[in-house]
C-alpha cells in the first residue's frame, strides 16, 4: 500500500499561495466538477479518455492566468449556460469568472481592489503550462535553472574555458599523433655520429698525406744522385792518382752520406689516401644517416612536448570540471542530482534525453516551482508516465518539498483522488481532508 502525504493548510501570508478549491461548470468537457486538492503533496485527477481531466486542468489556468490561458472554444458543447469558475486561495483570494463574457472577479478579504494584475504578481506562469518548459530547448532549460540559483554567468565563463581548453587540447593531440607518428616513420641509424662528417677536415688530411709523400719522392731522387757522385769520385780516383788522398776522403765522406741517405729513405713509407678517398665517397651517405637522427630526434623532441602540454590541458580541464561541480554543489539546487553540464541539464547523471518521462517531469516540476516560491501549486498532465509506485514517489516528494501538484492520469485506481467520468467530478473512496490516502 502506498501513500500520498500532506500537511495541513496553514493560512498565512509567509507561505506560498496553494489552491483550496475550485467549481467549475461546462468548461470544455467539463459539466460540473468540484475540487479540494491536498494542500501540499500530489492530488491526482483520474478518468478514462475524453471525460474532461484535462479540462479541469485547464479551467485552473484559465481563472488564474488570465485571457493568454482562455481556451480557443471555452463553453462546453450543446451547453445552455455559459462557462462558470470558482477558485478560492490559501492567501484568501476568491476568483471567479461568470457570464456570457466569462468577465474576471477577484475578491480580496481585505477589501482592496483586486484583478488580474494581484494575481500575476505571485503565479508562475509556468506552473500553469509546464509544457511550455518541456517545450524548451535543451539550453534554455539549463539557463532556466542557472538564473534560479543565480550561477548562470560564472557557470558560463567556466563553461567556456572548459571549451576552450578542450578545443586547444584537441589540436594539441592531433599534433602530437602527427609528431609521433612521423617520427615512428623515420629510420634509425645508431652507428651514424651525432653530427654530421666535414669534408674538409678530411681533405686537408688527404693534402698533408700527399705533402709528405712528395717529400718523400724529393729524398728517393737524391737517393739517384749521389750514386751517380759516388761513380764519378770512382772515376776521378783512377783517373787521379794525384788526387788520391783527397778524393779517398771525398768517398768516405760520400759514402757516409750514401749510407745516411739509404737509411733515411729505407725507414720511409708509402702512405695510402685511399681510405680517405671511400670516407669522402661515402660522406653524403653518413650525413644522410646523421640528417635522418636528427630529424627523429626533432619530431620525437616536439611530440614529447605536445604530450606535456595535452597533459597540462588535461589537468586544466579537471580543474575546470572540479570547479564547476563546486559552483553547483554550493548552490541550492531545487532537486537533489540535479546539474549542469556542457550548458544542459543532468538529472542522476543523465541529459534530458536520457532521462525517463517520469523523472523529466519531476525536474520540470522542480525548476518551475523554484521560479516563483510564492506560487506553491504548479498543474501537471499525463501522470500515466509514471507507474504506480513511482507516482507515489512523487507524491511524497512534493509533500516533503512543501509543494501542491494538481495532476490528471487516465486511471480510475485508487491512487486518483478524483474521478472525472462524462463532465462529472466524484471523490475516489475518500475526502480532501485526508492526512494520508492509500490505494
Amino acid at each position: 500500500m502506498k501513500r500520498f502525504y500532506h500537511m495541513d493548510r496553514q493560512n498565512t501570508t509567509a507561505e506560498p499561495v496553494r489552491i483550496t478549491s475550485l467549481q467549475a461548470e461546462n468548461v470544455k468537457r467539463v459539466k460540473a466538477v468540484s475540487v479540494v486538492p491536498l494542500s501540499t503533496g500530489l492530488t491526482v485527477i483520474g478518468g478514462r479518455n475524453g471525460q474532461g481531466k484535462t479540462s479541469v486542468l485547464d479551467a485552473i489556468a484559465w481563472a488564474l492566468g488570465g485571457d493568454r490561458f482562455k481556451p480557443s472554444a471555452p463553453e462546453r458543447e450543446g451547453s445552455v449556460t455559459p462557462p462558470s469558475l470558482h477558485v478560492e486561495l490559501s492567501n484568501g483570494l476568491v476568483v471567479e469568472r461568470a457570464g456570457k463574457n466569462s468577465d474576471l472577479k477577484v475578491i480580496d478579504p481585505s477589501g482592496n481592489k483586486a484583478g488580474q494584475t494581484l494575481l500575476n504578481s505571485f503565479i508562475e506562469t509556468l506552473a500553469l503550462d509546464l509544457p511550455r518548459f518541456l517545450a524548451l530547448s535543451e539550453k534554455d532549460k539549463a539557463k532556466v535553472l542557472l538564473d534560479i540559483i543565480g550561477v548562470g554567468d560564472d557557470l558560463f565563463d567556466l563553461q567556456k574555458s572548459e571549451r576552450d581548453a578542450y578545443e586547444k587540447r584537441l589540436v594539441i593531440g592531433r599534433m602530437r599523433d602527427t609528431k609521433q607518428g612521423a617520427a615512428d616513420d623515420m629510420p634509425t641509424y645508431p652507428d651514424a655520429p651525432d653530427e654530421p662528417v666535414s669534408a674538409t677536415e678530411l681533405i686537408l688530411q688527404q693534402q698533408e698525406i700527399l705533402a709528405r709523400n712528395g717529400e718523400n719522392q724529393k729524398k728517393r731522387e737524391q737517393v739517384t744522385t749521389i750514386m751517380s757522385l759516388l761513380y764519378a769520385a770512382k772515376q776521378d780516383v783512377d783517373r787521379l792518382e794525384t788526387q788520391l788522398a783527397e778524393a779517398k776522403k771525398k768517398k768516405i765522406r760520400l759514402e757516409s752520406d750514401l749510407a745516411i741517405a739509404q737509411k733515411t729513405a729505407a725507414e720511409l713509407t708509402y702512405e695510402s689516401t685511399a681510405e680517405i678517398e671511400d670516407s669522402l665517397a661515402a660522406i653524403d651517405m653518413t650525413n644522410e644517416k646523421v640528417r635522418t637522427n636528427q630529424a627523429r630526434a626533432t619530431a620525437q623532441a616536439e611530440a614529447d612536448a605536445l604530450k606535456e602540454e595535452y597533459q597540462q590541458l588535461s589537468n586544466l580541464i579537471d580543474e575546470i570540471r572540479d570547479e564547476q561541480t563546486a559552483l553547483l554543489d554550493g548552490a541550492n539546487l531545487p532537486l537533489e542530482g540535479l546539474g549542469v553540464t556542457d550548458g544542459e541539464i543532468t538529472y542522476n547523471g543523465r541529459r534530458w534525453d536520457s532521462m525517463a518521462s517520469s523523472e523529466q517531469l519531476r525536474v520540470a516540476t522542480a525548476i518551475v516551482r523554484r521560479l516563483r516560491p510564492e506560487c506553491g501549486f504548479v498543474l501537471l498532465d499525463k501522470l500515466e508516465q509514471f507507474d504506480v509506485d513511482t507516482l507515489a514517489q512523487f507524491g511524497q516528494w512534493a509533500c516533503d518539498e512543501g509543494m501542491q501538484i494538481i495532476g490528471t492520469r487516465v486511471s480510475t485506481g485508487g491512487e486518483c483522488q478524483i474521478v472525472i467520468e462524462d463532465g462529472y467530478g466524484t471523490m475516489s473512496n475518500t475526502t480532501s481532508t485526508w492526512k494520508a490516502g492509500e490505494f
